[in-house]
């Protein structure tokens, strides 16, 4: 079926049309879950319909990767490493259209879709390496002409449950490491961006068909909550890697506990910049910037508050100004845009709330702070912009 916009028509070079299923389950695809419509934040056009996983459909995706897990977990550790450089060729080939989708679907620039893919592929060449050392060690025994000898076994299965913000690049990091260490990986990506989800899951499937190796070796789901919630009570799931907000990220580690499982948690944060009166103020100023519009301030590492000493506060203030009021928002497809959309319509609420806060708390808007009328999720600067700006006159 084709795309309603043209501009969507690169989507087909990477396995996707306007109606997909999105569940990747012992090779083929399916989806008995509801359908959703994913959508552009740049106009809140419909992009594509997507049929979420059912727990039926999860449920036969483990079983399939439980079967694999025992397969792949033989296949010698450099040969594994091998099936990860080839998924790494393969992103390579598709560097431009992947980024694409990623700034398409979740909103950010174009140069930092394109830069989470390289992402990916960076740590598939980093993992390629990391084969040929995960040999265990050689330990001197207190014995007499005997040595111990460290054996490094994988776990099984690796879950992963990705975000929005980065909606490829936090499996790469998690999903490349997992594969050469002998583990399968189920992964459940963000229910915004299942296209980012269903194409990256296509080139993976297709190097493990290319080798002949089990296709549930790598099982994905597209879904919400509930998918989620059953990866984290899985017990058949040794180590579940979640990135998210911290209230879920509490749930997923008190449920994964209960089960003795192994959690990596990587959450939200609110993170501040201190300058003091010594530092190169144009240095920290081009850093402020990009800390803060970079993603549309949807970032875990998001500048959100900034301290600065009285004695640069009013330059550094100045400079700031200057340069926020030479941002471009706008579509992030665009060359030369900055600043893209919000990635939801309730961020953009959320954004309206915050400086509705800072206003009531006596912070002053120093530029920005309004809302841009556009069928998009757009706002005039960002509130950990509009934030940093709240009177900090007289901090040390």
């Amino acid at each position: 079926m084709g795309f309603s916009r043209k501009e969507y028509e690169f989507l087909s070079e990477i396995g996707l049309s306007s109606s997909n299923l999105g569940c990747f389950v012992n090779g083929i695809w399916k989806g008995n879950g509801p359908t959703i419509s994913t959508v552009n934040p740049a106009n809140n056009q419909k992009i594509a319909d997507v049929c979420e996983g059912s727990i039926q459909d999860y449920e036969e995706g483990m079983q399939a990767c439980s079967e694999a897990a025992k397969i792949w977990m033989q296949v010698p550790a450099p040969k594994r490493g091998d099936i990860v450089r080839q998924i790494g060729d393969a992103l390579r080939s598709k560097l431009q259209q992947l980024g694409r989708l990623v700034s398409l679907e979740m909103g950010k620039i174009l140069p930092e879709g394109i830069g989470e893919v390289q992402e990916i592929i960076d740590m598939c060449d980093f993992a390629v390496g990391l084969s040929r050392q995960l040999n265990g060690s050689v330990i001197p025994s207190e014995r007499p002409n005997h040595m111990m000898l460290e054996m490094w076994n994988p776990l099984g299965i690796v879950g992963v449950i990705t975000a929005f913000n980065f909606p490829c690049a936090v499996l790469g990091w998690n999903a490349c490491i997992a594969l050469v260490c002998g583990n399968c990986v189920v992964w459940k990506g963000a229910p915004t961006t299942p296209l980012v989800t269903i194409a990256m899951t296509k080139l993976v499937a297709g190097v493990l068909e290319n080798n002949n190796l089990p296709s549930a070796i790598f099982t994905s789901f597209c879904g919400g909550a509930e998918i989620g919630e059953a990866i984290a009570k899985d017990t058949r799931i040794n180590l579940l890697s979640f990135t998210g907000s911290s209230k879920v990220g509490l749930k997923v580690q008190q449920t994964v506990n209960e089960r003795f499982g192994k959690c990596l948690l990587e959450l939200s944060g609110n993170n501040a910049i201190i300058v003091m009166d010594d530092a190169d103020v144009p240095l920290a100023v081009r850093s402020v910037l990009f800390a803060a519009v970079g993603t549309a301030g949807q970032r875990c590492t998001t500048c959100r508050r900034l301290l600065l000493h009285e004695n640069i506060y009013q330059t550094v203030v100045d400079q700031l100004l200057d340069v926020y009021k030479q941002v471009k928002i706008g579509d992030p497809l665009e060359k030369g845009t900055l600043l893209g959309p919000l990635h939801t319509s309730t961020s953009r609420k959320n954004f309206e709330k915050g400086i509705e806060t800072i206003k009531s708390q006596g912070g002053k808007i120093l530029t920005g702070g309004g809302i841009i009328e556009s069928e998009g999720n757009f706002d005039n600067k960002l509130p950990s912009e509009t934030s940093n700006f709240a009177d900090f006159e007289g901090s040390n």
